[in-house]
């Protein structure tokens, strides 16, 4: 039995700001954030978007497949959890209508939980082969302003339906993993900001690559030549570069220029809307898919997850025939060029105006409510959600 992914629905905030218009304020050459790190623009959340309305906004974008008889499983992968306790999915359930008979739960590894969702969707359709799963990618990514990490932030959300015989991507059932306890990155629970050992993360996520890699090629028998492409976690879009460019020498030339033309296509979304923690891989994916015309149904593609901690997760999936038919790349384009971008004293702003870690009530600016769903403010230290 065939499973994998038979829809991806995408949302990130309407706000963006220009790197390169940001490396001048912070007094960088502008080239170290769009050639030495990859990217261009980042998509900038207010305060009235958080991993529950993003969330919300990708599955409303595939709802019209999802079959409320047969969803069995509601995942929410994120580190940009709104609660200690209660799974972000039960608000993302009740604001898109899903039905309240599927299992409802929120998965934490770093930028893995996305992945672990996924794998736990695929195990859950092979084991009730008529029904259908729903995994949600949704974060966003704060280092602080002026800060090592700012340009590595980013906010968006990647829902994925799986089932049996899906209509874009077989999943196999031959993935490699390699889990260790390291330090590399972490968020207190008293902060919404990250901390990271920026080179060393780097070293462990091309060590984790490496490991898996190996490990997969002896498990499979397969290597590079049996791919099509490989798509990466993208923290940032030269990430995913250095990781290609660790296996390219086992390939011929001919070879090694058609993965990193494949690989261009791949981070095309990223370069525009920047790192999406557990989300940034299947945003490659996706950018992938919409972006690159040479792809053609059994293409074997690779991919490769990482999150911080850390686990590293490689595994592949092959294209189905008409899958082009179930993509939605016209309106993702869309929604990208149609964001308002922000000046550099307009997005830091936004970014200090943040819901407080505090008990006092919060209300969001209605100047930025934007998108299907949005966060009004907490009020006895509860979320309040509304449709836009």
């Amino acid at each position: 039995m065939n499973i994998g992914i038979d829809q991806i629905g995408l949302y990130s905030p309407e706000f963006f700001i220009d790197l390169r218009q940001l490396a001048n304020a912070r007094g960088v050459d502008p080239d170290k954030y769009t050639i030495g790190i990859g990217q261009d623009e980042q998509a900038v959340p207010p305060s009235s978007q958080d991993v529950v309305t993003m969330g919300a906004a990708a599955v409303r974008q595939i709802q019209v497949s999802i079959d409320s008889a047969r969803l069995g499983l509601i995942v929410l992968g994120t580190e940009s959890g709104i609660d200690a306790s209660k799974a972000g999915a039960l608000f993302i359930q009740k604001l898109t209508g899903l039905p309240e008979t599927a299992r409802t739960l929120e998965i934490k590894e770093a930028c893995y939980g996305g992945t672990a969702g996924l794998m736990m969707a695929r195990d859950y359709v092979a084991a009730h082969p008529r029904r259908q799963a729903l995994v949600i990618a949704a974060d966003i990514a704060r280092y602080g302003l002026n800060t090592a990490g700012e340009v590595t932030q980013g906010a968006g959300a990647v829902a994925m339906l799986i089932s049996a015989e899906p209509r874009i991507l077989v999943i196999n059932d031959d993935s490699v993993v390699h889990a260790e306890d390291i330090g590399d990155f972490w968020r207190p629970v008293y902060t919404d900001q990250a901390l990271a050992r920026g080179k060393y993360s780097t070293e462990q996520y091309l060590h984790f690559f490496a490991l898996d890699w190996a490990a997969y090629k002896q498990a499979t028998g397969r290597t590079l030549s049996d791919f099509k492409a490989l798509t990466f976690h993208l923290p940032y879009t030269k990430m995913g570069l250095k990781a290609l460019r660790q296996v390219l020498p086992e390939v011929d030339a001919t070879k090694q220029q058609d993965l990193l033309l494949h690989f261009d296509h791949s981070i095309q979304y990223s370069r525009r809307i920047g790192n999406i923690y557990t989300g940034s891989l299947y945003l490659g994916l996706l950018s992938l898919l919409e972006n690159d015309d040479s792809l053609a149904a059994g293409d074997l593609l690779g991919l490769f997850s990482y999150g911080s901690g850390a686990v590293g997760e490689f595994f592949s999936g092959a294209l189905v025939e008409g899958y082009r038919d179930q993509l939605h790349g016209a309106a993702h384009i869309g929604a990208l060029n149609a964001r308002r971008q922000l000046s550099v004293a307009e997005y830091e702003a936004v970014f200090q105006d943040a819901v407080p870690y505090a008990k006092a009530d919060y209300r969001t600016d209605p100047n930025y409510f934007a998108g299907p769903f949005v966060l009004t403010g907490v009020t006895g230290q509860e979320r309040q959600y509304q449709a836009n």
